[in-house]
C-alpha cells in the first residue's frame, strides 16, 4: 500500500500505510469491545475500493514568503495551509479543479487572503460533486462580491472541466475561521447540483448538508430502512431532519412521516427536495426536536417509529425522554460518532429500550471515524 507523501503534514488521516483489511478489523475490534455489551454487531460494511470517495472537497488557499500560491488543508491545531495537490481520499475530478485554479491566479491577478492584515480576496474553493449526475459546483469563498473578469474566469475554468455545471461566489468578509459567509451570488448555472440517494433526487446547495461519501451513505440509509420496518400503517418522525434525506427515503414505505430540524436553510432545502420527489406524505417542521415531541406526547399522539440522526455531540437525555414519551414500537439510531452513541444507549437502557443489533460502517477510510446503525425496541 503506497503511503501518502503528505501524510505528516496533513494529519487527516490515521491510518495511512496500514492496508484497509486491518482497518477494518481495527474499527470492528473497537465498536465490539465498546457497544458489545448493549446488543448484536454485525461485522463492519466496508468500501471495495476506499480511495477518492470525498465527492465534498475544500481547499483554504494562501501563500508561502516566497510568495508561491498553495492550496491545501490547515496544519492540525493551526491556521497555517499546507499545500496538498494530491490526495487519496479526495474525489480525483474535484481536486484537479482545485488545482487549475491554483494555476489561474496569476494570470487573472487574484491574489489569495492573507488571515493576519485582511488583505487578498480568494479565501477558500469548495467543490461539490454529485455522485450519479456527475454534476459540479464550485464555490469561490471570497473576501469581496467582486470577482475581476468573472466570465472569462469561468470559461476558462470550464474549458479544461466540462463537468462544471455552476460556479458561486461565497462572500465570506469577516475575521472568522467559518468557511462559507451567508451570501451567495451565482455567476454560472443554476446555482446548485442535484444527486440521488436511494432512488429520489436530492439538491445540494453551497451550504446544504450532505454527506461526503454518497456510495457508503446509500448503504447506511438502506439499512436504517430495513431496521425501522416502515410501512403505510405507521407513522414516523425523522428527528434531527437535516435536507430531509432519511425521511424523504422512509416516505415512500409509510403512512406518513414528520421531519424536525433547528436549521431553517437546511428545512427549505428539505421542502424542496419534497417537492422534487412529488413526496406528499412529509412534512417538515423548523423546531427543537426534544420540544416538538413533547408536545405531541402531551396530545396523546401515536408514533409508531424514531429515526434519529444526532451531530457528533450525540443526542440529550432531555430529548431521549421525550422519545420515551411517545413510546414508539422502535427507534433507529444513525450514529456518526460510537462514543457519544454508547452514553445515548445506556440512557435508552434505562427507558427500557433495548438494542436489538447494530451494524458499523467505514464511511470514512483511512480515518478512525465509524458510523453505526442500530435498532432499540420498546420492553414492555
Amino acid at each position: 500500500m503506497e503511503v501518502c507523501k503528505y501524510k505528516k503534514k496533513c494529519g487527516g488521516c490515521d491510518y495511512q500505510g496500514i492496508s484497509y483489511e486491518e482497518q477494518l478489523n481495527k474499527k470492528q475490534k473497537y465498536i465490539n469491545k465498546l457497544l458489545g455489551k448493549y446488543g448484536r454487531i454485525h461485522n463492519i460494511v466496508g468500501m471495495k475500493n476506499p480511495y477518492n470517495y470525498r465527492h465534498k472537497v475544500n481547499a483554504a488557499f494562501s501563500f508561502t514568503r516566497q510568495g508561491k500560491i498553495i492550496a491545501g488543508t490547515y496544519k492540525e491545531g493551526t491556521h497555517d495551509v499546507v499545500d496538498i495537490p494530491e490526495c487519496q481520499i479526495e474525489d480525483l475530478e474535484c481536486k484537479k479543479i482545485i488545482n487549475d485554479i491554483k494555476l489561474m491566479l496569476k494570470s487573472f491577478k487574484i491574489k489569495t487572503y492573507d488571515e493576519d492584515t485582511g488583505y487578498g480576496l480568494l479565501r477558500h474553493v469548495m467543490v461539490r460533486k454529485s455522485y450519479y449526475n456527475k454534476e459540479i459546483m464550485v464555490v469561490l469563498v471570497l473576501s469581496s462580491p467582486i470577482l475581476p473578469s468573472k466570465n472569462n474566469f469561468v470559461k476558462a475554468l470550464r474549458k479544461n472541466n466540462p463537468n462544471i455545471s455552476t460556479v458561486v461566489i461565497n462572500v465570506n468578509d469577516k475575521k472568522t475561521s467559518m468557511v462559507l459567509g451567508e451570501r451567495n451570488i451565482v455567476i454560472y448555472g443554476k446555482g446548485f447540483i442535484e444527486d440521488q440517494l436511494c432512488g429520489m433526487t436530492f439538491r445540494i446547495s453551497p451550504s446544504s448538508f450532505y454527506q461526503v461519501n454518497p456510495e457508503q451513505t446509500e448503504k447506511i440509509y438502506y439499512k436504517a430502512i430495513e431496521y425501522a420496518k416502515p410501512s403505510m400503517k405507521k407513522k414516523m418522525i425523522d428527528a434531527y431532519c437535516g435536507t430531509g434525506t432519511i425521511g424523504l427515503v422512509m416516505s415512500k414505505k409509510a403512512k406518513e412521516v414528520i421531519g424536525i430540524e433547528l436549521n431553517p436553510d437546511a428545512i427549505k432545502d428539505a421542502v424542496t427536495n419534497a417537492k422534487k420527489n412529488n413526496s406528499k406524505n412529509i412534512k417538515f417542521y423548523n423546531e427543537d426536536a426534544t420540544d416538538f415531541m413533547l408536545k405531541l406526547a402531551s396530545k396523546d399522539e401515536r408514533i409508531d417509529v424514531v429515526v434519529m440522526d444526532p451531530p457528533r455531540s450525540g443526542s440529550t437525555s432531555e430529548f431521549i425522554d421525550a422519545a420515551a414519551k411517545l413510546s414508539p414500537g422502535r427507534i433507529v439510531y444513525v450514529s456518526c460518532n460510537p462514543e457519544t452513541l454508547e452514553r445515548d444507549l445506556s440512557y435508552f437502557a434505562k427507558k427500557n429500550y433495548k438494542v436489538k443489533e447494530m451494524t458499523p460502517y467505514d464511511q470514512f477510510p483511512f480515518t478512525k471515524h465509524i458510523e453505526v446503525v442500530s435498532v432499540l425496541i420498546k420492553e414492555d
